[in-house]
């Protein structure tokens, strides 16, 4: 294993610490664990957002802390859920009146630690509440899920839902937004290359060199099959048709978003997004904007998720609303 990094048990540590010095205007790390929220609490009168999992995702989550969209990220371990305590502290930290959302992506051990932690803090009379992201059409189930993983549109849900926050609207609004834009976004990915969690010091996965992962997750997880590998306009186009056939998008203007998965050069990412903006045309799919970079990586993985977000006028207006967070400005 080859990576630049000081010590395998200080890596979250000291990326979290890393993450905030380059912001030190905007962020701040709380002492109880790797928990970043905004420098500037919100004011009482709005909806807090929490979110989190996993480190290895980068800049997901702590990258989208800041004005307009998360007000705290909780990082545990590398692929591994934080623990509820983290997450409590973290909730407690940005509570406001209003309350506190947070947004959880489909893993059973995200899911399970939010759910405790939100039961922590009604204890303490802190109004709190969840959304769960299930974007990925690859799986139903899988090892780590009841139901579809959280993937890359979860970055969508901080965006609208930080969006709708920033408005004052009540919890309850900011929750049936999040839930608004859960049912009409899709993702689905591939890797050519898979990715090494420091603490294991080998790949999650092989891959012959001919060979690529259709339907990877976020965990370095195997995806749903493997097959040869083809050109770039023949793999966007399989992950298109499935996501494509699960929502009717025709008719519809949508937001695309190229994620690379963590080491997928910007060069293949617009590749890939030249043939989607093609084939969405020919299909009668408006696009009203284009994300393309690393959002929701996997570590190292060389790969990319395509995922098309369904827009009416109200999210369309939260989606253009503004946002000054370290990996994305609007």
């Amino acid at each position: 294993m080859k990576k630049l990094i000081n010590a395998v048990d200080a890596v979250e540590e000291q990326m979290v610490l890393g993450l905030v010095k380059s912001a030190p205007k905007k962020l701040k790390k709380l002492d109880c664990g790797n928990v970043v929220v905004r420098a500037e609490k919100k004011p009482a009168e709005k909806v807090a957002l929490v979110s989190g999992g996993g480190s290895g995702h980068e800049p997901a989550h702590g990258g989208f802390v800041g004005e307009g969209m998360l007000d705290c990220a909780v990082a545990g371990a590398v692929f591994t859920s934080p623990t509820p305590d983290q997450i409590f502290e973290g909730i407690k930290a940005v509570a406001t009146e209003q309350g506190v959302l947070c947004i959880v992506k489909n893993y059973t051990g995200d899911v399970m630690n939010f759910e405790m932690a939100i039961d922590m803090a009604s204890d303490e009379d802190i109004k709190a509440d969840h959304v769960v992201v299930n974007d990925d059409v690859a799986v139903k189930d899988s090892l780590y899920t009841t139901g579809r993983r959280g993937v890359a549109g979860t970055i969508l849900v901080h965006k609208i839902a930080g969006a709708k926050a920033e408005e004052g609207a009540t919890l309850e609004e900011v929750k049936a937004t999040a839930e608004k834009v859960i049912a009409n976004v899709r993702t689905m990915g591939m890797a050519i290359s898979p990715c090494t969690v420091p603490a294991a010091g080998k790949p999650g996965f092989e891959l012959g060199e001919d060979e690529m992962e259709i339907g990877i997750g976020i965990h370095g997880e195997p995806g749903t099959h493997r097959e040869k590998i083809a050109q770039a306009d023949e793999i966007a186009k399989t992950l298109l048709e499935k996501i494509l056939a699960d929502i009717d998008y025709k008719g519809h203007e949508v937001v695309v978003l190229i994620n690379g998965m963590g080491a997928t050069p910007l060069m293949e990412l617009y590749i890939i997004n030249n043939f989607v903006q093609d084939y969405l045309a020919k299909e009668g799919v408006k696009v009203y904007d284009t994300m393309v970079g690393n959002y929701m990586t996997s570590i190292e993985m060389a790969g990319f998720s395509i995922t098309l977000l369904r827009l009416d006028d109200e999210l369309k207006k939260l989606y253009d609303a503004k946002a000054d967070t370290p990996a994305l400005k609007r």
